[in-house]
């Protein structure tokens, strides 16, 4: 198993890109030299005010990291196309689709409305059944922070999270998994801004990078239904874990699935995962942790 785990990840491989001729362009040394010298004042100016504002502790550490996000997303059933916004001093999480299997009230399903749904620990159905998934126990916590407001902790809002299960299937739709409820939750931020659930290391199926689906909602009065939805997004899985996980037993038809994509190919985010990666560490033996910080604009 670790073996073909290792080849899936030479698959993945993508060829290393072809560096342009440097003197494949019109404008001459002369120009080459005012860019350079241009580029490197600019450097200057910006090294000095660093030393001066972190001389005078000016430089605030923030809880979320920089580079492109997003705000919209459209979905055709086959590709996600999001566009990108930046928004005060860090980052809005990509919107992403729900995905066919949400349970929210999208269709006639809505786990969300059952008494049971608020939960830390989603690993086993609720109600008419006790089922356990199995699966790599994996920890996930997500903090939730307000672009608005210098990526300020936002406590009381609500968190719905829900994968698939360690065959790929996903509980309330597919064949087999209808009666179960396994693998979906709903909870609270913290004084913090944190959510934290008990759950097992999703499975990668055919034609999707393994992932995580979430909702945030205003309050837990309102996570009843996708209409009052604030932001809903996705995890991607990092690709070390993954070769790890599906490697152990009971993931063997994962290794084939994940030997098969990539982020670049995944319809979802093809178009950068950055802000939707998250840490991940431990073992199979022991479990793992995810950590994610995810920006809304409140």
């Amino acid at each position: 198993m670790v073996a073909t785990a290792s080849s899936a990840v030479l698959s993945r491989r993508s060829t290393p890109a072809i560096p342009m001729n440097m003197h494949d362009h019109p404008h001459g040394l002369a120009h080459d030299l005012q860019t350079l010298n241009a580029t490197l004042m600019k450097r200057r100016r910006a090294l000095g005010w660093l030393a001066g504002a972190s001389a005078a502790g000016a430089l605030p550490l923030l809880g979320c990291g920089g580079g492109g996000d997003s705000g919209t997303s459209v979905y055709d059933g086959t590709t996600t196309t999001t566009t990108t916004s930046s928004t005060g001093s860090c980052s809005v999480i990509p919107t992403e689709t729900n995905g066919p299997y949400p349970a929210d009230g999208t269709t006639s399903l809505n786990v969300l409305a059952l008494s049971g749904i608020v939960r830390s620990d989603i690993r086993s159905s609720f109600g008419s059944s006790t089922t356990t998934a199995a699966g790599v126990p994996l920890t996930v916590t997500l903090t939730l922070v307000n672009t608005n407001s210098s990526c300020a902790s936002l406590a009381g809002y609500a968190i719905y999270i829900w994968h698939c299960n360690q065959a790929g299937l996903y509980s309330l739709y597919s064949a087999g998994v209808t009666g179960e409820n396994y693998l979906r939750g709903v909870q609270a931020t913290d004084s913090s801004g944190q959510v934290t659930f008990t759950t097992i290391f999703p499975a990668c199926y055919s034609g999707r990078w393994p992932h995580i689906h979430f909702e945030v909602y205003p309050s837990l009065a309102t996570a009843t239904s996708v209409s009052n939805v604030v932001k809903t997004s996705q995890i991607a899985m990092t690709e070390a874990a993954c070769d790890t996980v599906y490697a152990s037993s009971g993931y063997s038809a994962s290794v084939t699935n994940f030997s098969q994509v990539s982020l670049a190919t995944d319809n979802v985010f093809s178009d950068g995962a950055t802000l939707e990666t998250p840490t991940i560490t431990g073992s199979v033996s022991a479990g793992y942790a995810l950590a994610l910080t995810v920006g809304i604009a409140a």
